[in-house]
């Protein structure tokens, strides 16, 4: 049953004052130990968040709507987020060539900040052929361009349910590669410090490993957050029956700060949010920092909270349940000077349920990758369709070994060229062949597929390409800069072995991805354009539950 919310004039005059107030004093979010806090005051920031993105494209070149690009919609949902208290909204993907700038500003006038996946649908990481490569990385560093002058950007989640089972933790070795790049991003542009982290599903078999495997290693390497899209409370429960409590117990030393990326089982409807008072009260939030509600808008996944038509917008039950558990409660919090020294979280060992390899990896080097291509004298036709370089993979990687191009989150060996472009990593196993047959024309022909270039070596590249050997399986390091990224020191780690190895399989971006040993070849089959330079990001799996 709907029934309409009605906001008087008078009202909202009154909560755009109060809310313009809060706006000029919004202060960023920091992070210091487990938790998060305002900079301004040092007092402890609990999120009280809703998901706020619709599941359908808003235009023909677009797979996704972004909610921040369209200053009319958030006028009119902002009212509805601050009756629920709203202090964070998250944003699942976001389009790099529009202007988010009307929809930041109301939001921080309104006290809200954003917490925004950085992948979208068509460039994430696959978690059944994962890699982090160059379109990622310009995917990435493209939504940090563009939303780190916005002050109530709370932080980017690096991936979102990549790994989903024990089957292919060997994925979360490229996303955790991905905030490793995306921090060092930010840190080289001489950005505000702004977290970066990831969101898990709530898998029984995995989640203790996967939140410490973020959580571990050095500042560089380790996650800033963790979140988990919890839905174990359904209808009437309690803090033991429900699993909150044994979950809580799970996460009680975890070093980085932990919330729910999203929540709000509706398995029983109307949705009561009995749990709100569990997760704001004292039992939790010495260990967790709150959580976000799935979703704002009604859908057919029937998880919404307003149903939203044109500039019309009605609140269902579960607006006002919500509303009203919100508006009891009063979160205990401590303040950023009580928080000592914290212990950094160990990473987990190898079992039958995990085999994410703590190597992560290389950091993807537009340079590197355009100084090998330019090398290599046997390469693909310029007519030979994008589709097709799969068949191409398959055939040359089953007579030789492909290594240098290849990636395996379970044993911690990537090839030097393994975050370069498809094209280039099929020019370069083309290259090799084609040296490895005798360097006759004859070689390099694969019925009309491939052609030969005047193979070119720039001084500055010499060095490169002598570190990563002939068959790419060594390491590339230098001070690489770029058009975008300056000042960063790149470092490629190929796999350490100096010899090859006969057939080593490939696959085209339909292989299933798993925690064996075998290497893959990940093809993102893409032919966009990218201005890169020398960090790394990962991909996010944009899940709509």
């Amino acid at each position: 049953m709907l029934f309409k919310s009605l906001i008087s004039s008078a009202l909202l005059a009154t909560s755009t004052l109060v809310s313009s107030v809060v706006a000029d004093d919004l202060p960023e979010i920091e992070v210091v130990g487990n938790k998060f806090f305002y900079s301004n005051n040092g007092s402890q920031f609990f999120m009280k968040g809703v998901a706020y993105q619709q599941n359908t494209a808003n235009s023909s070149d677009s797979s996704f709507v972004d909610p921040l690009a369209d200053a009319e919609a958030c006028k009119r949902d902002i009212p509805y987020l601050q009756e629920l208290q709203t202090n964070v909204i998250r944003v699942y993907a976001l389009n790099v060539s529009l202007d988010h700038t009307d929809c930041m500003d109301m939001l921080k006038d309104a006290g809200i900040y954003v917490i925004a996946d950085l992948s979208e649908p068509d460039v994430s990481i696959n978690r059944k052929s994962p890699e982090w490569n160059l379109e990622l990385f310009d995917r990435y560093t493209g939504v940090v361009d563009l939303f780190q002058n916005y002050t109530n950007v709370l932080g980017f989640f690096a991936g979102n349910e990549v790994t989903n089972t024990k089957s292919n933790t060997d994925a979360s070795a490229y996303v955790k590669a991905a905030i490793r790049d995306t921090k060092a991003y930010i840190k080289a542009q001489n950005y505000r410090t702004i977290p970066v982290g990831y969101s898990a599903n709530d898998d029984s078999d995995i989640r203790v490993s996967l939140a410490d495997y973020f959580a571990c290693g050095s500042e560089e390497e380790r996650a800033d957050f963790f979140g988990i899209n919890m839905y174990e409370w359904c209808g009437s429960s309690s803090f033991k029956t429900s699993g909150y409590e044994s979950i809580t117990k799970q996460y009680k030393n975890l070093g980085i700060p932990i919330f729910f990326s999203e929540y709000g089982c509706n398995e029983v409807s109307p949705r009561k949010f009995q749990e709100v008072g569990t997760i704001y009260g004292s039992d939790m939030t010495d260990v967790w920092s709150g959580g976000i509600v799935y979703m704002y808008f009604q859908e057919e996944n029937d998880y919404g909270l307003v149903s939203v038509s044109g500039n019309s917008v009605s609140t269902l039950k579960d607006f006002s349940y919500l509303k009203a558990e919100l508006a009891s409660i009063s979160p205990s919090g401590v303040s950023s000077s009580s928080i000592g020294s914290t212990s950094v979280t160990s990473c987990p060992t190898s079992t039958s349920n995990w085999s994410a390899a703590t190597k992560l990896p290389p950091t993807p080097d537009q340079d590197a990758c355009d100084c090998m291509a330019a090398s290599l004298t046997c390469i693909v036709d310029s007519g030979v369709d994008s589709s097709d370089y799969a068949d191409l993979f398959d055939y040359v990687c089953a007579k030789i070994d492909c290594d240098g191009i290849n990636g395996n989150g379970t044993t911690g060996e990537y090839g030097a060229y393994s975050p370069c472009s498809d094209k280039q990593k099929l020019n370069f196993v083309l290259n090799l062949y084609y040296e490895e047959n005798g360097s006759s024309k004859t070689d390099c022909d694969f019925d009309g597929s491939a052609t030969t270039q005047s193979a070119k070596t720039a001084s500055s590249c010499s060095a490169y390409l002598k570190s990563a050997g002939t068959s790419g399986v060594g390491t590339i390091s230098g001070s690489i800069q770029t058009t975008k990224h300056t000042g960063i020191t790149a470092t490629l780690t190929g796999s350490s072995k100096s010899t090859s190895s006969s057939g080593s399989g490939s696959s085209s971006s339909s292989t299933s991805g798993s925690s064996s040993g075998s290497n893959k070849i990940s093809l993102g089959l893409t032919t966009k354009s990218l201005l890169v330079g020398a960090v790394s990001i990962v991909g996010f799996g944009l899940i709509f539950a």
